[in-house]
């Protein structure tokens, strides 16, 4: 009997050896699904590519690459300009760690230099020069890099008489580089103030997040003012202003249909109609109004290297 209890007690504690999958069937790859954050939908990668990153189910609009956005705007192929420019840390800047740390560390993650790509080519088949920034690249801030390409592709865009459109996504100007990366909101307003003087038009598209430096200049600028919905657009953000002004800020506040409404904003339209839209206005526009008559007063822009000036697709 005492045996039988053992035996019994040896099988309770027998280690139980987990299930192995059989050798000739793979697991399934990781990657194929995403979970809406809006809704908790569960959505196919290869649907969500199809509806332009939007969610079939709420409409919620997921983050773009600063490519991906290009792919979504312009007609087949374009060319990109000033790929090669890189920030060269003017300050020797180190917080937690040293700027050129961060820099090495986001061109490695997106593979751009800086966050925001240039690029002329076709929309519905009206040649524009687009600039297109990325979050992803240190929160997408605004630095003399993003500054300089920017203002050359407004530069170019008065050189051949085309329109210009600049999606913004960033959090504001780069702490890294200071009092340089605020001189940047004056540099880019200046050209885009030679380009209105040239009676070109330009498009601003502002996505989530616009905030910072970059609204309060640039991106209210436009012809144009074009949101997505729901992205957040302001200028400090929304626990700032509250400990602030010690008060509890409207339901809303600081996106874009909030700011449609107050006035901020001309429309908000879906991403899956965006290009439609734009090409509408610039269809409208043409090559904009003729040039006012005073001279439009520019300064000379570096040849760009032969790298920089690659066709993307």
């Amino acid at each position: 009997m005492d045996r039988c209890i053992l035996l019994r007690m040896a099988w309770f504690k027998k280690d139980k050896k987990p299930i192995q999958p059989p050798a000739d069937k793979s697991r399934v790859p990781e990657g194929l699904w995403v979970k809406c954050p809006s809704c908790s939908q569960i959505i196919y990668n290869k649907d969500l590519a199809a509806s332009s990153s939007v969610c079939t189910k709420c409409a919620h609009h997921f983050r773009l690459t600063a490519s991906e956005r290009l792919k979504t705007l312009l007609d087949g192929e374009w060319q990109e300009h000033d790929r090669g420019l890189t920030s060269t840390d003017p300050l020797s800047f180190t917080d937690t760690k040293p700027y050129r740390k961060r820099l090495e560390t986001s061109i490695a993650g997106t593979g751009l230099q800086d966050a925001v790509i240039t690029a002329t080519g076709t929309v519905a088949g009206m040649r524009s020069s687009v600039a297109a920034m990325e979050y992803g690249f240190i929160g997408g801030s605004m630095g003399v890099v993003v500054g300089e390409k920017i203002t050359r592709a407004i530069e170019r865009a008065i050189a051949e008489r085309i329109p210009v459109i600049i999606i913004s996504c960033s959090g504001g100007a780069r702490m890294m580089e200071g009092a340089l990366s605020l001189m940047q909101m004056a540099k880019i307003s200046a050209a885009l103030a030679r380009l209105d003087r040239a009676g070109l038009p330009y498009v601003s598209v502002l996505t989530d997040p616009t905030t910072g430096g970059v609204t309060a200049s640039f991106a209210m600028l436009g012809d144009v003012n074009i949101a997505e919905p729901k992205a957040l657009i302001g200028f400090a953000g929304p626990r700032v202003i509250e400990q602030t002004i010690r008060q509890k800020l409207p339901e809303g506040f600081q996106r874009s249909e909030f700011l449609l409404e107050r006035g901020m904003l001309d429309m908000v339209v879906d991403r899956r109609e965006m290009k439609d839209v734009i090409a509408r206005f610039l269809r409208f526009g043409g090559n904009g109004r003729p040039p006012t008559g005073r001279a439009i007063a520019s300064r000379p822009v570096p040849a760009t290297a032969a790298a920089g000036e690659e066709p993307a697709s």
